[in-house]
């Protein structure tokens, strides 16, 4: 019968060749169930992926404790994925370790979705939106970022505004008298397309650095942010949503920079954000190029989240 053998552990039995320490040391793109609650008492369990780090500042330990950080993920699993379990997580990632850390850092990615109504037909679809909270512990302190990618539509006021031109110049050629029929000009309109402003896809990429109380669920930050645009993408659509759709595109038309401007009050008004970084991007049909605002709030250094 086989004797049972202590397992040998290399990372505490060798000392490295050189000894320094590292800023981060861990694992990335751990699979991970994260339960998430909304404003209307129900929770959503999402498929999440997990980066985990802590800091190996022992110059003589040859390495950190991998697997240690992995079983403390996997007690996520099953649990409301709140401030509490957040902070606990952080708390946890740096006592595992032992002496040879003081500080951790994680990432959890995954696409949130949404059930969304239909404008008018009472249709109901779904949107996914991405979304990364990030937490770190130094000195004893815990912090958080939150990113989140919310896509809308735009349509472009100079382009809007040369269709109208088009269309009146239009209706002064096919109507030469003084006085023009109600029911002529309805049935020529109705008939008839001159020209139609371009729209595109656009999208609001935001990087919060949260305060450490009154966080919003997701839900009611996105729809928030959804209603300051005005212009939220669709889902499942019927001929009256799309045109309401339009009609709610022509009362919004906007610049890149309208919609930052949107974006950046009601960032401002929002007492549990500390700092942020956002960037809007519309994804031009003109153009083989994209418009861009980018803008952050105390912080420039934060404008590294967009590359630059």
């Amino acid at each position: 019968m086989q004797q049972n053998k202590q397992l040998p552990d290399i990372a505490n039995t060798r000392t490295p060749s050189v000894t320094n320490g590292l800023r981060w040391v861990g694992m990335e793109a751990i699979a991970v169930p994260v339960t998430l609650a909304s404003d209307t008492g129900n929770e959503q369990t999402v498929a999440a992926k997990a980066n985990l780090y802590v800091s190996l500042d022992d110059p003589g330990a040859k390495g950190i404790h991998m697997s240690r950080l992995h079983r403390r993920l996997n007690q996520l699993a099953g649990k409301l994925c709140d401030k509490a379990q957040l902070d606990s997580l952080l708390n946890d990632m740096v006592s595992s370790q032992g002496p040879i850390s003081k500080s951790a850092k994680f990432d959890l990615s995954f696409d949130l979705c949404l059930a969304k109504d239909s404008l008018l037909s009472n249709e109901t679809g779904f949107q996914s939106y991405n979304v990364t909270i990030t937490g770190e512990h130094h000195h004893g302190v815990n912090s958080y970022r939150l990113a989140l990618t919310v896509p809308y539509s735009s349509t472009c006021p100079c382009s809007a505004a040369l269709s109208r031109q088009l269309l009146a110049g239009a209706i002064d050629s096919q109507f030469s008298g003084k006085q023009i029929d109600k029911q002529d000009l309805l049935a020529w309109v109705e008939a008839t397309s001159v020209a139609t402003p371009h729209s595109q896809r656009s999208y609001a990429y935001l990087n919060l650095v949260l305060r450490d109380q009154n966080w919003p669920s997701l839900l009611s930050l996105i729809t928030q942010i959804e209603t300051t645009l005005a212009t939220p993408v669709q889902t499942m659509v019927k001929r009256s949503d799309e045109q309401e759709f339009a009609r709610l595109n022509a009362e919004n038309l906007m610049f890149c920079e309208d919609a930052a401007r949107k974006l950046k009050t009601m960032l401002e008004q929002c007492d549990w954000v500390k700092d942020y970084a956002f960037k809007v991007e519309h994804q031009e049909s003109l153009h083989a190029h994209n418009a861009v605002v980018i803008d952050t709030k105390y912080n420039p250094i934060a404008e590294r989240f967009f590359d630059l």
